[in-house]
């Protein structure tokens, strides 16, 4: 049996359409491997219950690769630096202490931060690269940029390490419209934040997973 590979895009706290996307539309199995793309906390209500349930699946042995995104960035540069907090509070993280009923990040406990710590910024699988937002495509080697791979997404690359890859990415908003149009056009570069969290646009609001053998989508 040829081995089943998703991607999802950015979750933003949306624990009930991450459950759902995972446990009722793919139905992901032990064989299974399963590439989260990054922000899963901010904006949304349930970050800390995103999160419990990554390291669950993780826990359960299943073939899980959560990318580090922006926003696990931000959490991070404000633990460490006093002077990012607003920003990272600007760009949804009230809504992440709340959810870990905590009222700051000294209340934060070390598995949470070891989690975001060990977050990677890109993973490589066959023909395939994963990354929260995208890879500079001017420097010799583009994997030695780590702000561009969760703040810069391109949409055509021409660098010599990644003309040959399909890369898969969130960070920006797409509709699922146009994700599929990508996806059915056999695009180099394939968008799946369909911007769960923004159920209030218009061609938005919805979680999407990509099946990379059968480019099969699957959105709740």
């Amino acid at each position: 049996m040829i081995k089943r590979i998703f991607a999802i895009g950015d979750i933003h706290g949306c624990f009930e359409s991450f459950r759902e996307l995972v446990e009722s539309k793919i139905k992901l199995q032990q064989n299974d491997k399963l590439i989260l793309l990054g922000d899963y906390i901010d904006r949304g209500n349930q970050s800390k219950a995103v999160v419990d349930y990554i390291i669950k699946l993780h826990d359960k042995g299943f073939d899980i690769v959560p990318l580090r995104g922006n926003h696990e960035a931000m959490l991070l540069d404000a633990i460490e630096n006093v002077e990012r907090l607003p920003i990272w509070i600007y760009n949804g993280g009230s809504k992440t202490l709340e959810s870990f009923s905590i009222k700051s990040l000294k209340g934060l406990d070390h598995i949470y931060i070891d989690f975001f710590k060990g977050l990677p910024f890109y993973y490589s699988y066959k023909n395939f690269l994963f990354v929260h937002a995208g890879f500079n495509d001017e420097i010799d080697n583009p994997f030695d940029d780590q702000y561009s791979m969760i703040w810069w997404c391109r949409e055509n690359y021409s660098n010599p390490a990644l003309i040959d890859k399909t890369i898969i990415h969130g960070h920006c908003l797409i509709t699922v419209t146009n994700c599929k149009e990508r996806v059915q056009a056999n695009h180099q570069v394939i968008d799946l934040d369909t911007g769960c969290v923004f159920s209030d646009m218009v061609g938005y609001g919805r979680l999407t997973a990509l099946e990379l053998n059968t480019k099969c989508l699957y959105s709740v």
